[in-house]
């Protein structure tokens, strides 16, 4: 990637235009980080660059921006620009280029983000992005009122750069997103899920939501999220161990376990702040089973005869009715909760933590099938064998049928399975 996007410096360079590299790719350069994207910011106006590549795409002729392609690789290529009338609080209203790369950079949101450098290795900056990247904190280029006032998903990106690199935010930076939070309601609630998205499933994600805590930023949203309220301390005490999971459907589902979250309200939740129908779905089931199985704990007795097969009996429907990927998934966010939290009805003593997880993880691996799709017998031969038309009671019965199968009780053997369904359906042998 280096090599072609220098060759497209070149390129602008010989034929008499300025070109660096900009933005994010100087700053992880800089950091050690791995570098994803090359931008380029040029003095060339839009037609030139078109001029000079042959291959490539006017993706944002209105704000200066062409995609240069090279190599079988897309760099970004952007005229310097300054910005002004932010009506909507997220673009530019009117974009005038400029010759001086220095005012290009003025019109960045960070000062880490503000840096330039060209093919000599010299950087370019003029805002003290690198001295800020020596000290590890986020600060805004010039006013930080005027720079959230411009485009106030700023806000959010400032948080999740402090949390991604786990940096500090500047004292002014920091009242300058306590005085523009309101301005997040004008912002779409994709833009805010995809900031979030990136916190929550960073490395430092306790970091970044406990700065979202302080500025209660997320309750300003289109969408609020419920990270705020008096029982903020103890949801933030529950997700202590959210960083040791590398699933980012499991860092949702703690996250909303931690903030008391229904299934119900997780699903509609999610719904609302439009994530994708397989990460809802996932997180959804995950809490499914954590209801399945606190009913469970609740319901059989504790310490009398016949309890634990009762409760294993109960795990094992829940395996059954959201899968195993979910049921295990609860148990890895069992093992990172403080003690107190793995059973309201059943606070276990110090000696009982482990086994809460180890022995459903045991039971689990215990089961002879684990879906209705490994049941040797289908619902057509059920039907067939018993001279009954298909109807509501068939999916009755292969529940039934695969219940008593993955407990243990019958052999998963066709013939079995028939001779058990005839019983079941009162039929005499």
């Amino acid at each position: 990637m280096a090599l072609a996007a220098e060759n497209v410096i070149s390129e602008l360079t010989q034929n008499g235009h300025e070109a660096f590299w900009v933005g994010g790719c100087i700053r992880d350069e800089l950091l050690g980080r791995p570098v994803h994207d090359m931008d380029i910011t040029t003095s060339a106006v839009p037609e030139e660059v078109i001029a000079i590549f042959a291959r490539s795409i006017p993706t944002g002729l209105a704000h200066g921006t062409v995609t240069v392609l090279q190599d079988g690789q897309g760099f970004e290529v952007t005229t310097y620009r300054t910005e002004s009338g932010y009506v909507d609080h997220r673009r530019p209203d009117h974009v005038e280029f400029v010759s001086d790369v220095k005012e290009d950079l003025r019109r960045r949101d960070f000062t880490i983000n503000a840096i330039c450098c060209g093919l000599g290795g010299d950087l370019i900056d003029p805002f003290g992005g690198e001295k800020d990247l020596a000290l590890r904190v986020i600060r805004c280029v010039g006013d930080a009122e005027e720079r959230f006032d411009e485009d106030a998903l700023r806000m959010l990106r400032c948080v999740r750069f402090a949390s991604v690199l786990d940096f500090s935010i500047a004292k002014n930076t920091w009242r300058g997103l306590l005085r523009q939070r309101d301005k997040l309601a004008h912002i779409a609630v994709e833009r805010v899920r995809a900031e979030l998205d990136r916190i929550v499933e960073g490395p430092h994600p306790r970091r970044g939501l406990a700065m979202l805590a302080r500025c209660e930023l997320l309750a300003r949203g289109k969408a609020p999220f419920p990270w705020t309220g008096t029982d903020l301390a103890t949801a933030a005490a529950l997700t202590a161990g959210i960083g040791e999971l590398e699933s980012a459907h499991l860092r949702w589902a703690l996250l909303l376990h931690a903030l008391k979250q229904s299934a119900k309200e997780a699903d509609e939740l999610l719904r609302a702040w439009t994530f994708s129908g397989t990460t809802r779905i996932c997180v959804v089931q995950v809490l499914r089973v954590r209801e399945a199985w606190t009913a469970a704990l609740e319901a059989v007795p504790q310490g009398e005869p016949g309890g634990t097969e009762a409760l294993r009996r109960q795990w094992i429907a829940a395996v059954l009715a959201f899968g195993v990927e979910a049921a295990e998934g609860w148990l890895s966010l069992l093992a990172i909760l403080p003690a107190a939290a793995l059973s309201a009805a059943h606070p276990p003593a110090d000696s009982e933590v482990s086994a809460a997880v180890t022995t459903p993880a045991a039971w689990i691996a215990q089961m002879p099938l684990k879906s209705l799709s490994e049941l040797a017998v289908t619902g057509n031969e059920l039907a067939e064998a018993l001279g009954k038309r298909p109807g509501p009671w068939l999916g009755d019965m292969l529940s039934a049928l695969l219940q008593a199968t993955a407990s243990g009780d019958l052999l998963n053997n066709k013939q079995v399975l028939l001779l058990e369904a005839k019983r079941m359906d009162g039929h005499e042998l």
